[in-house]
C-alpha cells in the first residue's frame, strides 16, 4: 500500500513538472514569435514614408519590442536560475555518495589487505569438507569482484561530480551575462521612451514643424557627404592609423573599428556623416568620459527623427561625465580655449552650421591647432580651412 501511494505522489509530481515545462516552453515560443514579429515591423515602417505620424509609430513599435526582448531575458534568467539550484543539488547528492562509496571502498581494501596472506593451502587445511572450501573460494572471488565494482563506482561518481561542477559554473557566467544584457535592455528602453517625448517636444507634436526638421536634417547629411566626397579622406584606415594626438583623445571616423557602423536608428555610417559624432566624442573623452565614436553612434537618443542628425545638442544636458553643451559664437572661442576648453566648430558650407565639423584644442599665434576626424590630431586650422561657422564646447 505505502509503495503504491509513493508511486501516485511521484506520478502527480513529474506530470505537474512536465506541465509547468511545456507551459513555459510554449510561453517561450510565443515571446520568440511575437520578437520576430516585431523586428520585421521595424523594417517594414523603416520603408514608409517619413512623417510625425509614422516616426511615432516606429518609436512605440520599438519600445514594445525592447519589452518583449526584456521579458525574454527575464524568462532565460529564471530558468537559468533554476538549473544552477538543479544542479547544486545534484553535485550535493553526487558529494554525498562520492563518500560513500570512497568509505566503503576503504573499508573492503583494508578487509582484503587484512587476508592477503591466507594461502590456498591454509584454506584447504581450514575448511572442514569440500562444501566449505568452495565456499570460502567464492566468498573471496565476490569481495574481489566487489572491490573492482566499487573502485569503478567511485570513479564514475567523481567524473560526473566533477562534470555537474563544471557545468554549475557554466551556467553562472551565462547567468551573469544575461544580467548584464538586461540591464542593456532596460536602459535601452528608457532611452527610446525618453527620445519619443523629446520628438514630441522638439516638434511640438506639429507635423509641419517635423518636416522642417527633417528638411534640416537631409540638408546637413548631404552637406557632410558632399564634403568627405570631395576632401579625397573618404577611405577607412586602420585602427589609429592617424594616432591618438598629444592629448591621447584624437578619434578618426575613418577608423575602421566604427567607420561602417551604423549611427542611431538611421541608415547613415560614421565614414560617410560621422564628422559632428566623432568631434563629440574626442571632446568628451578630454572631459574624461570613456567613450568613443562607436558609443555615441550607437545611442540613438543622441540623433534627431529617426535620422543621424546631431541636432540641439544643447538641449541634451546632461551628457556623460555631467558635462553640458553650450554654443559658443566665433568672438568666443579663443576665451574659451584659453580657459582650456575645447571647442567645436563647424566649417565649410555655413548653411546649416558647417558641412563638416572639427575640434580646435588650442590658439597658436593667428592661429589653431585642430584634431580633424578625416585628417589627423593636432594639425593646424589654416592647413586646410579658412572659415568658421559655428561653435560649441563642453564643460
Amino acid at each position: 500500500m505505502k509503495l503504491r501511494y509513493l508511486f501516485i505522489i511521484g506520478f502527480i509530481i513529474v506530470f505537474f513538472a512536465n506541465c509547468n515545462f511545456a507551459f513555459g516552453q510554449e510561453q517561450k515560443t510565443d515571446i520568440e514569435n511575437k520578437i520576430k514579429e516585431y523586428e520585421n515591423k521595424l523594417v517594414d515602417l523603416r520603408s514608409q514614408k517619413n512623417t510625425l505620424a509614422s516616426q511615432i509609430q516606429y518609436m512605440d513599435t520599438q519600445v514594445y519590442l525592447t519589452e518583449l526582448q526584456i521579458e525574454a531575458t527575464e524568462g532565460k534568467i529564471e530558468q537559468t536560475q533554476k538549473e544552477i539550484e538543479s544542479l547544486s543539488t545534484k553535485i550535493e547528492g553526487l558529494d554525498e555518495s562520492l563518500s560513500y562509496f570512497s568509505k566503503l571502498l576503504i573499508n573492503q581494501v583494508v578487509e582484503g589487505y587484512k587476508k592477503r596472506t591466507v594461502s590456498f593451502f591454509a584454506l584447504f587445511l581450514d575448511s572442514g569438507n569440500a562444501q566449505d572450501l568452495f565456499n570460502r573460494l567464492q566468498y573471496l572471488k565476490t569481495t574481489q569482484n566487489n572491490n573492482q565494482k566499487t573502485l569503478i563506482q567511485v570513479q564514475k561518481t567523481k567524473f560526473n561530480f566533477e562534470d555537474q561542477k563544471k557545468l554549475r559554473e557554466e551556467k553562472k557566467t551565462e547567468l551573469a551575462k544575461l544580467s548584464e544584457t538586461l540591464d542593456q535592455q532596460k536602459n535601452a528602453l528608457a532611452v527610446q521612451r525618453n527620445s519619443k517625448q523629446k520628438l514630441l517636444a522638439d516638434t511640438q507634436n506639429n507635423e509641419t514643424i517635423y518636416q522642417s526638421l527633417l528638411a534640416q536634417a537631409k540638408a546637413q547629411l548631404a552637406g557632410f557627404k558632399s564634403f568627405i566626397l570631395s576632401s579625397g579622406a573618404n577611405s577607412i584606415i586602420a585602427t589609429n592609423a592617424l594616432g591618438t594626438g598629444s592629448d591621447n583623445s584624437y578619434y578618426s571616423q575613418r577608423d575602421e573599428r566604427w567607420a561602417s557602423q551604423t549611427i542611431g536608428s538611421s541608415s547613415e555610417n560614421i565614414l560617410n556623416v560621422g564628422c559632428l559624432l566623432t568631434s563629440v566624442s574626442m571632446v568628451l573623452k578630454k572631459n574624461g568620459v570613456d567613450t568613443n565614436p562607436s558609443k555615441i553612434a550607437s545611442n540613438s537618443d543622441y540623433f534627431s527623427l529617426n535620422t543621424a542628425f546631431m541636432n540641439y545638442r544643447w538641449r541634451f544636458n546632461p551628457w556623460p561625465g555631467g558635462l553640458s553643451s553650450y554654443q559658443v559664437s566665433t568672438s568666443q572661442i579663443d576665451e574659451e580655449l584659453n580657459g582650456g576648453h575645447y571647442v567645436i566648430v563647424g566649417v565649410g558650407e555655413c548653411t546649416n552650421g558647417g558641412s563638416h565639423y572639427v575640434v580646435l584644442t588650442k590658439k597658436d599665434g593667428d592661429d589653431y591647432i585642430m584634431h580633424d576626424p578625416i585628417y589627423g590630431p593636432d594639425i593646424k586650422f589654416s592647413s586646410h580651412y579658412s572659415n568658421i561657422c559655428s561653435g560649441e564646447t563642453f564643460k
